[in-house]
């Protein structure tokens, strides 16, 4: 679907005549379908050429709850509640709906789209090695060493085990 602009929405709405025309043949006369058409002419009705205007499209979770309670207490359409609170596309309310059915509140939450930002740089000072021949220096010596005894120790068990398992395989 292409987009239109503020001027060419308005003079569609404002070219049609309801004595001459309907407006399923208005709507293919000048290209748009039926439910866009009868959506642009609601919110003309409702706002004007105001509320063809939509500079904030992302919306609290707080506002779409809103919007869903109004719906479900006055029994309006998608269609009357998405022009009467000036939203883009009834479709969204539609989106809206269907995602607090599914996955509850939460899934309301306006969530960040695109790439993730870049991470600061911390003015940590890198971590430097203990001075050598200091008592940190030696611990961390002693404790490097332990683990190099522990993995030989593993190494000559599992070595030893395979010598002596009867599943040996030969080599030619």
């Amino acid at each position: 679907m292409s987009k239109y602009t503020l001027d060419k929405k308005l003079s569609i709405v404002q070219g049609f005549n309801c004595d001459t025309i309907s407006q399923k043949e208005y709507a293919k006369e000048v290209g748009v379908t039926r439910a866009q058409f009868q959506y642009w002419l609601k919110l003309y009705e409702l706002h004007g050429e105001e509320g063809f205007r939509n500079p904030y499209t992302n919306y609290p979770a707080s506002f779409k709850l809103d919007v869903l309670n109004y719906m479900v207490h006055s029994g309006a359409s998608l269609m009357d509640t998405a022009a009467l609170f000036k939203i883009s596309s009834y479709t969204m309310v539609y989106d809206w709906q269907k995602k607090l059915e599914i996955s509850g509140v939460e899934a309301l939450e306006p969530r960040y789209k695109g790439r993730p930002y870049m991470k600061e740089k911390s003015n940590k000072q890198p971590k430097t090695a203990p001075a050598r021949g200091s008592v940190e220096a030696l611990e961390a010596r002693i404790q490097q060493l332990e683990m190099e005894n522990e993995y030989l120790k593993k190494l000559n068990a599992l070595v030893q085990n395979k010598e002596k398992s009867p599943n040996k395989t030969k080599r030619k």
